[in-house]
């Protein structure tokens, strides 16, 4: 009876496994009539056949095209060589996927050939891409040094830039976009779709420029192309999307940030150019001067307390508090900053990048950081109380921190803080001055001359002139009153006809005195209140500071009252 059994299951086990081949087989001759399928659709199409099932795929081919892109468009590239590379595709027809091919050419400048192929080629591939370890790179694809030379613009203005833009091939748009900015010394570049065409423009000194408008036919290389060098989806147009690539030239490396937002006739894109000049400004270069410069100066080198830095977006606070790491950078001294992003590196300090989608927030970093044995901290924006908090306590205890917060004046920080939640018995200690700011732009010195000034407007600038405080060091007599001459630029070959070139921050330095910390004890602080102690504490303003440096030569009085009146 046992023997009987055995004799069934053996050969159960014998029919299984003539049945599993038998599916095999089956399998097979279904999978080589498609491939024979594919084969006869290639052959039609006029492109090259290829079963990728089993090849040895080059890994670092398989990067030229991010995994996502891969993935979504089901096209990767398996194979390069020195001037060809081989991309393999389950839909040679997909307009898309010829538009990324077309792109990945003239980005690589390399002869690509098409293959078609079957869904489980595609897997395969897809499979073997998604399990190859990934290694960082760091690679400047866009744009070479030699591109920038090839658009060498001296004395252009943005009429001729416009006329440049006209005759340029639209592979090569981009390229000749950026190398203008680039020497423009643009912080970013606006391409817009728009009714009417595409228009371009640069953002130079913190204003807007157009400089450029392109048919809207073009747009659909144009997205293309960027979106390939920053690594963004070409085939999501409906969403927001963030990327980034990066310039390599001879003197410094430039990130550009990507980003891109739907609108009604295409998408908006605005490239960010982060150079590290942006950052090289020492403390003492920031235009502080006076006895704001020595008070502050003497502020940022104690051992513990608060330096707030105030002020709307793009009022250069980040640039300031760059200039105070890198005068408390030392051996001596273990430098941490939480930042959101990281825009700039600097060497030598501890940078930690928020993510928000980790839990790593603000609030949570600083806790973080403080466990680490910093001297000094820097965070890179206050916004809620947790973090107000953490801040305030680490000043308390032997840190010193730096930050910055949104509000118009350094007065309007105390009112905020509390605002907020902050105790009033914290905040008094804790705080050592506070920075207001804002940039404006400086007069070419190429082209300045003298300005005329009407009546009324000469009577404001005496009025506020007159009220500098005596104990600031900055009081100008009744001779300098009397004789206050102003410049402006009339427009040149060398500022682009714009009559500005660069920016310089005008400042007010509250600092904490023994009044102002017994109004805030007192809970009865309100922003008049914090700036008159400020002003009887020898405070000039930031609209007194501009028209000061507008008296100098180095911004004109138009510039000053647009940002500070």
């Amino acid at each position: 009876m046992s023997q009987t059994i055995n004799d069934l299951l053996s050969s159960s086990v014998v029919e299984d496994s003539k049945q599993n081949k038998l599916e095999e087989k089956l399998e097979n001759i279904k999978q080589k009539r498609i491939e024979a399928g594919v084969q006869a659709k290639a052959t039609t199409l006029g492109i090259s056949y290829i079963d990728l099932v089993g090849f040895p795929i080059s890994p670092d081919s398989l990067s030229l095209i991010p995994f996502e892109q891969s993935k979504n468009f089901q096209v990767v590239c398996f194979a390069m060589f020195d001037k060809d590379i081989k991309v393999a595709t389950t839909n040679a027809q997909n307009p898309q996927i010829n538009r990324l091919i077309e792109e990945l050419k003239k980005e690589k400048l390399k002869k690509i050939e098409i293959f078609l192929v079957s869904d489980e080629s595609m897997t395969y591939a897809l499979n073997v891409y998604e399990n190859t370890p990934k290694i960082s790179t760091v690679e400047g694809v866009a744009i070479t040094e030699e591109d920038i030379n090839k658009y060498k613009l001296d004395g252009y203005t943005f009429e001729n830039v416009n006329k440049l833009l006209e005759g340029t091939d639209v592979s090569e748009m981009i390229t000749v976009i950026i190398a203008i900015a680039i020497q423009f010394g643009a912080s970013d570049i606006h391409i817009e779709a728009q009714k009417e065409g595409i228009k371009i423009r640069l953002r130079i000194d913190g204003v807007l420029n157009s400089i450029a408008t392109i048919d809207l036919h073009s747009w659909s290389k144009i997205i293309s192309r960027i979106k390939l060098f920053s690594g963004l989806k070409i085939n999501i147009i409906e969403k927001p999307q963030d990327g980034r690539f990066t310039i390599h030239i001879k003197d410094e490396d430039i990130d550009v940030r990507v980003s891109t937002i739907p609108t009604n006739f295409g998408e908006s894109v605005v490239m960010r150019l982060l150079r590290s000049s942006a950052t090289s400004l020492e403390f003492d270069q920031l235009g502080i001067r006076g006895n704001s410069h020595v008070e502050l100066k003497r502020q940022i080198e104690r051992p513990n307390g608060m330096i707030i830095s105030t002020g709307p977006t793009g009022s250069g606070k980040t640039t300031t508090l760059y200039a105070i790491l890198r005068k408390l950078n030392s051996t001596a001294s273990k430098i941490i900053t939480l930042e959101d992003p990281i825009e700039y590196r600097l060497e030598g300090i501890n940078q930690s990048q928020i993510k928000k989608d980790k839990e790593y927030s603000f609030a949570s970093g600083l806790k973080s950081i403080l466990r680490q044995d910093p001297d000094v901290v820097m965070v890179g924006e206050i916004r809620d109380l947790e973090t107000a908090d953490t801040a305030i306590n680490a000043a308390l205890t032997g840190h010193l921190v730096i930050s910055t917060i949104h509000t118009n004046s350094a007065s309007g920080a105390i009112p905020r803080f509390l605002a907020m939640g902050v105790k009033p018995f914290l905040l008094s200690p804790a705080l050592n001055a506070i920075i207001g700011q804002r940039l404006v732009r400086k007069v070419c010195e190429h082209c300045k001359e003298e300005e005329s000034i009407d009546n009324e407007k000469m009577s404001k600038i005496l009025n506020i002139l007159g009220t500098i405080p005596e104990n600031s060091g900055s009081q100008l007599d009744q001779d300098e009153l009397g004789n206050l001459k102003f410049y402006k630029g009339r427009g040149c070959e060398k500022c682009h006809g714009l009559g500005y070139k660069g920016r310089i921050g005008i400042y007010e330095i509250l600092v904490m005195s023994k009044e102002i910390e017994s109004v805030i004890l007192e809970n009865k602080v309100s922003e008049y209140i914090i700036q008159d102690l400020a002003q009887k504490n020898g405070m000039i303003t930031m609209v007194q500071d501009g028209l000061l440096k507008a008296k100098d030569g180095l911004t004109t009085i138009e510039e000053v009252f647009s940002v500070a009146d």
